[in-house]
């Protein structure tokens, strides 16, 4: 099509106040196929939860148990530790974001927390107002640039890192035009910016929804539900993007979420995150991968992790039928280190083709506590608010300005479900964990499974209708544990012998979870330790970091060893089994850069080791 001349993108100004405008049209999402785009109607879970739940009542808790007697060849980039978890506080705003890092995500140990989309939006009181941006202005509904800039201050000073969901596939849904929350007046293919600044030529020619799927071309060239859909192969554009991204980094954001990954080029989003200002920065893409379709989830992890939607459903199917099917999770889903697994997010939990959500009752929580407890993938617990209309935004001011969220309550609108005691508390044993493998797996065939990490942590899941009594095998030492799914602190000790068995008994849709961080009478001290985790910095800027290592006076590995994965931002890091002996360690990038400590290589001992301009710590660098 014909482009006008280049332009400079427009630098970001002050918001202006929000003024009335129209009523948008509606965003859907395709979750298996075009047809879903179709079907905007409310869908209900697949099966219904072990108590009778609608989507007005809160969950069933999971019961505790009673304690008896005794890859992909590209260069990962800069995402978030394996061990570590993130939560999603949907249509939180962002003043209820701060208050909650402080008081219960940085305390819990949750790493990362993911805000709603921050830009400006066409005004209405539906959730997807927040999908179809007029500006690239941070003035929302959710709160005010200011108060995200508190946020993440706040956030980041409680050890909590933020992830940004960034919409810049397309700009809003209106045909008529009209008003943002800001005051920014706009038309289907017009934005006068400055932040987002957008005329006809910058948007795809196709000017048409999409109707087949099987068509590379028109999911990528055409309008999603009406949305205008931006030409990302634009320069222009691209750069306009990047501004916006590059304002928020600014802002102390540490990665994106990037809604509607699918409709865009894989080549263009990674030309995108070229022009920021840390291109190696974290993100996600939003991929809904369905069979036989051309688009698949693989094709976008040379600039980023995807979102495993695979994961989730086989989450629903088993927890519908047996549990004992996810022995084998992660085959055929994409591999382990790039992919972003949750039980729902807020498209599934409103078009719930085979996947769950909180009306699940206690099903829904124990699939959250599996998801906290295996090694699969890189997690994120959603946490929104209760509808029965599918559109319904989260509860609003005269203004329509969200309301702050309330926790506390069983009859609240917000879930509040990263509080649970049975998901919260298994933050604190995916963290003590960390990437040590899985292992010592038992099942009954049916609905009854357990599992270790190692000599790191055991868990036990009963998704049946009866309790269960039984001796299972750990890799734990000896000694007395809290069951971390009773509750807080630790109201319920289980004992596992100096063979590493335990006896116990779990209740009916019922779980429980052990780990060397929460041992009873020993507060968070965890015994000698048998592995080490290695972290080191990423300040050299090199394309790829390895150890090279021994374990006490045992053989080196084969140059150039093991390859670290990303922890945090700015440290990559590796757990090596040890049995209590010291690791003599050097790191390189595999293409002949070394750091050997000057030629006396590296001693690490201990449960964590941080290495950073030749110095050693033995501080976790990422809490």
């Amino acid at each position: 099509m014909t482009r006008q001349p280049a332009r400079t993108p427009r630098p970001h100004g002050a918001p202006r106040p929000p003024v009335t405008g129209r009523r948008p049209f509606v965003r859907s999402v395709a979750l298996l196929a075009a047809s879903a785009l179709a079907a905007a109607g409310l869908a209900t879970a697949g099966v219904a939860a072990p108590a009778t739940a609608t989507a007005t009542a809160a969950a069933p808790t999971v019961q505790s148990a009673v304690v008896g007697r005794p890859t992909v060849p590209t260069a990962p980039p800069a995402v978030p530790g394996r061990g570590r978890t993130a939560v999603v506080l949907f249509q939180w705003t962002w003043n209820s974001i701060a208050r909650e890092c402080t008081s219960t995500l940085g305390p819990a140990g949750y790493a990362y927390v993911q805000t709603s989309p921050p830009q400006e939006h066409v005004r209405g009181p539906q959730w997807w107002t927040s999908y179809q941006p007029v500006s690239y202005r941070i003035e929302s509904k959710l709160g005010t640039r200011a108060e995200y800039r508190a946020m993440v201050q706040a956030c980041n000073a409680a050890g909590v890192r933020v992830i940004a969901d960034a919409v810049v596939n397309h700009m809003s849904g209106q045909s008529a035009g009209g008003t943002g929350w800001a005051g920014t007046r706009f038309q289907h293919y017009a934005y006068p910016g400055p932040e987002g600044g957008y005329g006809p030529q910058d948007f795809n020619a196709c000017r048409r929804d999409i109707a087949n799927y099987g068509d590379r071309w028109e999911v990528q060239s055409c309008n999603l539900v009406n949305l205008a859909d931006l030409d990302t192969g634009s320069s222009y554009v691209r750069d306009e993007i990047a501004a916006y991204l590059n304002d928020l980094i600014g802002l102390g954001v540490s990665g994106f979420r990037i809604d509607a990954a699918k409709h865009m080029p894989a080549a263009d989003l990674a030309a995108i995150k070229g022009r920021l200002a840390n291109p190696n920065i974290f993100w996600v893409h939003e991929v809904i991968g369905s069979p036989g379709e051309p688009v698949q989830p693989s094709e976008y992890l040379s600039s980023g992790d995807s979102h495993e939607f695979g994961y989730a459903r086989t989450l629903a199917s088993s927890f519908d039928g047996r549990i004992s099917s996810l022995r084998t999770l992660g085959s055929g889903l994409l591999p382990s280190d790039r992919a972003g697994v949750f039980v729902d997010n807020h498209d599934t939990e409103r078009d719930t083709h085979g996947t769950m959500n909180h009306t699940w009752g206690a099903k829904y929580r124990l699939a959250n506590v599996l998801m906290l407890a295996h090694p699969y993938g890189w997690p994120s617990v959603h946490s929104g608010y209760r509808f029965t209309d599918r559109d319904a935004g989260a509860p609003q001011e005269g203004d329509g300005g969200v309301r702050d969220a309330v926790c506390g309550t069983t009859t609240g609108t917000f879930t509040c479900a990263h509080r649970w005691p049975e998901i919260k508390n298994m933050v604190g044993f995916r963290t003590s964990v960390g990437d040590v493998p899985l292992t010592d797996w038992w099942d009954d065939g049916g609905n009854q499974i357990a599992f270790g990490r190692g000599d790191r942590g055991f868990v036990v899941i009963n998704n049946g209708a009866s309790s269960m009594t039984r001796t299972l095998q750990t890799s734990l030492a000896a000694g007395s544990y809290c069951d971390v799914v009773a509750g807080d602190g630790c109201t319920r000790t289980v004992t596992v012998d100096g063979s590493g068995r335990t006896t116990v008994t779990v209740p009916a849709y019922g779980a429980l979870a052990l780990h060397v961080g929460a041992r009873a009478g020993g507060g968070t001290t965890p015994p000698p330790a048998t592995s080490t985790t290695v972290y080191y910095s990423t300040t050299a800027g090199w394309s790829g970091y390895n150890v090279h290592y021994r374990v006490g006076s045992g053989s080196w590995t084969a140059v150039p060893g093991v390859a670290m994965a990303p922890a945090c931002t700015g440290w990559v890091s590796r757990t090596i089994p040890t049995s209590g002996a010291a690791v003599t360690a050097a790191f390189t990038d595999g293409r002949g850069r070394w750091d050997n400590n000057g030629g006396r290589d590296y001693t690490l001992s201990g449960a964590t080791a941080a290495v950073r301009g030749g110095t050693v710590t033995t501080t976790d660098p990422c809490r």
